[in-house]
C-alpha cells in the first residue's frame, strides 16, 4: 500500500519530527501530496472518499512506518471526515483546498451561546493532534441560552460541534509527552467567539449531508475502528524490532541455548493471541462495511475488544521490553520509539486507560 519509496522518506524524516516535536514540512508535503488528510472526504469535494476496509488498512500501515505519523493522521483525517455533516457547499470551499487540515477534541466543555445567526463560544479544551499545521479546529461545547444551559426531553444537558477558523484560536503549547512527540497535540481556547449557525453540526448518520457510505456509518464505531489501526501498526512493528532484536542475540549461541528458545517461544505464543485480537477487529470492519450496520449492542462490544486489544497490546510490550537490553534504552532506538509511542496512546481515553 506504501511505496518502498514513501516509506525510506517517512523513516529519513522523523528524526528531524521528533526534535522539532512536530510533523516537518516535508512530512506534511508528503500528506498533502496523497491526500492522507482527506481520506474520509468525498471524491466530489477533492478527497480520496475511501471506504472504512481501506482506509483502516492505510491507517496501520501508516502506524507501523511510525506511530506519531498513523496518529496523527488518523485524528485530523477523522475530523476532516466531518465534511460529510455540513453545508456541502461550504464542505467543498473548504475541503478544496490541499493543505485542509482540521483537529480539536471530543470532549464537550466551555459554552456555546445561542445569539442571532450564530453562536459565541467561549472555553478551554486539550488534546488537539495537529496543532500547528491545523487549518480548523473542532470542539464540542454545551449550548447555553443566555446563562441557561439547554437540556434535552430526557433531562440531560445539549452540547454541538463546531469547526472554528484558526485564526480565532489561541494554541497553548503544552503537549511534551515522551512519545507520540510529533502529534504536537497541544490545548487550545476560545474567548467569545462568534461562529456562524453553518459552522455546527452533529455527528449522527441523520444529520449527514452527503450520502457517501461513510456517513451512514455510526460514528463512534468509526473512531473505534481506526484508532485500533493504529495500535495493532505499532505492534506490528514492536513484534517486528523485538524479533529482530532476539535474532542479534542469538549469535552468541550460549544466550541462544539457555535464554533465546524460551524467549522465541514466548514471543510466537503472544503474536498468535495478538493475531486473533487483530482478526476480531478486521472481520466487525468488514461485515458491517458489507451492510450490516452495528447496532448499539455491537458497538459496546466492538468498544470492549477495543479495550481488550489495547491492554494486551500494553501489557505484553511491558513483558518484553526489558529484553530488548541497552539497545530497548536508548532513545534514539528505533524500537524505544516504538514502545514510547504506544505507551502514550495507550492513554487514548477511548481504548486506553
Amino acid at each position: 500500500m506504501l511505496t518502498d519509496s514513501v516509506t525510506s522518506f517517512i523513516k529519513d524524516q522523523m528524526p528531524a519530527a521528533i526534535q522539532a516535536k512536530r510533523l516537518t514540512p516535508e512530512l506534511l508535503n508528503l500528506i498533502y501530496t496523497y491526500k492522507w488528510f482527506n481520506l474520509w472526504v468525498p471524491k466530489a469535494y477533492g478527497g480520496l472518499g475511501y471506504g472504512l476496509p481501506e482506509g483502516c488498512a492505510l491507517l496501520e500501515e501508516l502506524a507501523y512506518e511510525d506511530g506519531g505519523l498513523g496518529w496523527t493522521v488518523t485524528l485530523c483525517s477523522g475530523a476532516n471526515m466531518f465534511a460529510g455533516f455540513i453545508n456541502p457547499a461550504l464542505a467543498e470551499s473548504i475541503f478544496s483546498k490541499p493543505d485542509v487540515c482540521w483537529g480539536g477534541s471530543g470532549k464537550p466543555d466551555g459554552k456555546a451561546v445561542k445569539t442571532e445567526g450564530g453562536y459565541l463560544l467561549t472555553g478551554f479544551w486539550k488534546y488537539a493532534t495537529g496543532a500547528p499545521h491545523l487549518t480548523h479546529f473542532t470542539l464540542n461545547a454545551w449550548l447555553y441560552e443566555g446563562d441557561s444551559p439547554v437540556f434535552n426531553d430526557a433531562g440531560e444537558q445539549v452540547y454541538h460541534s463546531f469547526f472554528v477558523h484558526r485564526d480565532q484560536v489561541l494554541v497553548h503549547y503544552d503537549w511534551d509527552t515522551f512519545g507520540l512527540e510529533v502529534t504536537a497535540s497541544h490545548s487550545f481556547s476560545v474567548d467569545g467567539v462568534y461562529v456562524d449557525a453553518e459552522q455546527a453540526f452533529d455527528l449522527i448518520p441523520d444529520q449527514r449531508t452527503s450520502e457517501e457510505p461513510i456517513f451512514h456509518y455510526p460514528f463512534y464505531a468509526f473512531a473505534i475502528c481506526t484508532l485500533a489501526a493504529n495500535y495493532i501498526g505499532m505492534f506490528r512493528k514492536f513484534i517486528q524490532l523485538y524479533e529482530k532484536q532476539l535474532l542479534l542475540k542469538s549469535n552468541d549461541k550460549a544466550w541462544h541455548d539457555t535464554k533465546g528458545k524460551s524467549l522465541f517461544q514466548q514471543l510466537d505464543a503472544i503474536t498468535q493471541v495478538f493475531e486473533v485480537k487483530r482478526k476480531v477487529i478486521s472481520d466487525f470492519i468488514d461485515r458491517s462495511w458489507s451492510g450490516d450496520l452495528p447496532d448499539e449492542e455491537g458497538v459496546d462490544l466492538l468498544h470492549q475488544q477495543g479495550k481488550e486489544l489495547v491492554a494486551f497490546i500494553r501489557e505484553e510490550c511491558s513483558r518484553l521490553f526489558p529484553n530488548t537490553g541497552i539497545t530497548g534504552a536508548q532513545r534514539d532506538s528505533e524500537i524505544n520509539r516504538v514502545f514510547r509511542n504506544i505507551f502514550t496512546a495507550t492513554q487514548h481515553a477511548l481504548l486506553g486507560n
